[in-house]
Parts: C-alpha cells; sequence; structure tokens
C-alpha cells in the first residue's frame, strides 16, 4: 500500500540536498527555495510539474514503477534509497542488479563529458539518459513503452529508424546488435525482459532470424558509427561502450574520428545546436 505522507516527505527531502550544479542545471538567481525546485525535478524525470507537485502534496494518483524509477534517477538516489522509493510507493523495487536505475556518480562521470555526445542505456539497449549533445546526434530522449523502448526492436521493425545511418552501415550494424543482444541473451539466459525481445523480434523480422541463427556472440565494446544528420552532414563516430560492474548498464561515448571535420561539427552542435537543431531520430 502507498504510504503518501512517507512518500512526499522523501521526494521533498530529496529535492531539498540537490543543487542545480549536482544535476546539470545552470544555478539562475533568486531561488527562494532550498535545492532544486518541483518544476527542475518533474524536467529530469520526464513528467508534468502538476503531476510531480501532487505527489508531494499527498494527492493524485499512484505513480507507476517507470515513475518511480524516473524519480529516483532525476533525484540522484543510490540503490538502497531507490528501494525506499518504490516501497513508499507501494511497489516490489526492481531485482539487485543495476536494471534501469543509474548510480548517481555515472552520471556525475557522464555530465563531465560536454563536448562528446554521451548515452547511458541498458544491456538491452534502453536509451535512459543524454547528455544535451547526445539528444542533437542521436536524437531527444523519449518516454516509450513495450518494445519500443528497446533499440533493436526498433531497428528491425520501425520502417524509417535506420534513415539516420548510411544505407551501406545497415548490414554490419544489425550484425553487431544481433551478436551483442545474443551475449545478453546468453548471460541473463530466462530473464523475462530478454525473452520478450528476442522471441518478439524472431517473430517479426526474417533479417533477426537470419542473423540470430548464425549464433554469433560478441559483447559491443566499441564499434564505428556514421550518423547523417540534417544540417551539418555525416558525422564520422567513434562509440566506446564502457560496462558497469553488473554489465546490464552501459555507458555509450562518441568521439569524433581523427582525420576527418566531426570535431568541429560536433563543436557547431554543441554551441547551438540544442537550440536550433534538435531532431528526433
Amino acid at each position: 500500500m502507498i504510504d503518501r505522507a512517507g512518500l512526499a516527505d522523501f521526494l521533498r527531502r530529496r529535492r531539498e540536498l540537490l543543487r542545480p550544479a549536482d544535476v546539470g542545471l545552470p544555478a539562475g538567481v533568486r531561488r527562494r527555495t532550498p535545492g532544486l525546485r518541483r518544476d527542475e525535478v518533474a524536467l529530469l524525470a520526464g513528467m508534468s510539474s502538476d503531476y510531480y507537485a501532487r505527489l508531494e502534496q499527498c494527492r493524485g494518483a499512484n505513480p507507476s514503477g517507470p515513475i518511480v524509477a524516473s524519480l529516483a534517477r532525476a533525484l540522484r538516489c543510490d540503490l538502497d534509497e531507490r528501494d525506499h522509493l518504490f516501497h513508499l510507493a507501494g511497489l516490489t523495487p526492481p531485482a539487485r542488479r543495476a536494471g534501469r536505475h543509474i548510480r548517481p556518480g555515472l552520471i556525475s562521470l557522464a555530465d563531465r563529458l560536454t563536448d562528446v555526445p554521451v548515452a547511458i542505456c541498458t544491456d538491452l539497449h534502453e536509451a535512459l539518459w543524454h547528455n544535451a549533445l547526445a539528444d542533437v546526434v542521436l536524437g531527444p530522449l523519449e518516454q516509450r513503452t513495450g518494445l519500443d523502448r528497446y533499440v533493436p526492436w526498433r531497428w528491425f521493425t520501425e520502417p524509417g529508424f535506420r534513415d539516420r545511418s548510411p544505407e551501406e552501415d545497415w548490414p554490419r550494424l544489425s550484425a553487431s546488435t544481433v551478436s551483442d543482444l545474443r551475449a545478453t541473451y546468453s548471460r541473463r539466459a530466462g530473464d523475462d525482459d530478454v525473452v520478450e525481445l528476442v522471441h518478439a523480434l524472431l517473430e517479426h523480422s526474417a533479417e533477426f532470424r537470419e542473423l540470430w541463427e548464425r549464433h554469433e556472440v560478441a559483447v559491443r565494446r566499441f564499434d564505428r558509427k556514421r550518423r547523417l544528420h540534417p544540417e551539418v552532414g555525416v558525422l564520422d563516430l567513434t562509440c566506446e561502450v564502457l560496462l558497469t560492474p553488473e554489465a546490464d548498464l552501459k555507458v555509450l561515448a562518441f568521439f569524433p574520428v581523427e582525420g576527418t571535420d566531426t570535431r568541429e561539427k560536433l563543436e557547431l552542435l554543441r554551441v547551438i545546436g540544442t537550440q536550433s537543431f534538435r531532431t528526433t531520430a
């Protein structure tokens, strides 16, 4: 059962402990309350300010699991605090692997890489966090549900999703996506989310079935990617993949390939991209 008073108190106290600089927001002027404002937490968690305000006022609908997980990330909760937040909301906390929870230190590290696109995703490539430049290069982070949360699903089933990559790169990217998913499927054999994704792809994509039947396995720790940006053209990038100790969260950092003009293009996007070039993946 939800503990509305406890939930409201915990949210308020966590919010008041944080400063804008802790979460990558400008300090601004004339801050009349300690810590973050309610609208800032709502922005970080991807929900309306009114919805978040009702939670702090012991009102409104019971929050769902994804909402609580988003609040835990926005408020930089560690795993113990995340689990406590789930209990206050009357929900069972996720399993004690990282799952969709990002440790505060991991976000702090990623926040400091301002001149390259950085994304944090699950081992099924569900995007959880972007820095500003990743929003411009990869497309803004979206709140999706069901199988649409996963990049492999969209890559193999959604028309137009691949258009931000050159067509001649598609076969290589498809093969590396499947071999990486095969490694996750082996490591987490029997987990419902992995089984659901793989079985759905086998049912809906002949290309995926063919690649899956090759039984190639390789955790993707490095990749070469080219992105087609509508304003600056081709971006030649190397993708370094950093795995967390639990191996179910990945930090993707995209660096410009030396000898290309990508560094200058990223600098242009970093300076004015978030204002002028926000595009959809």
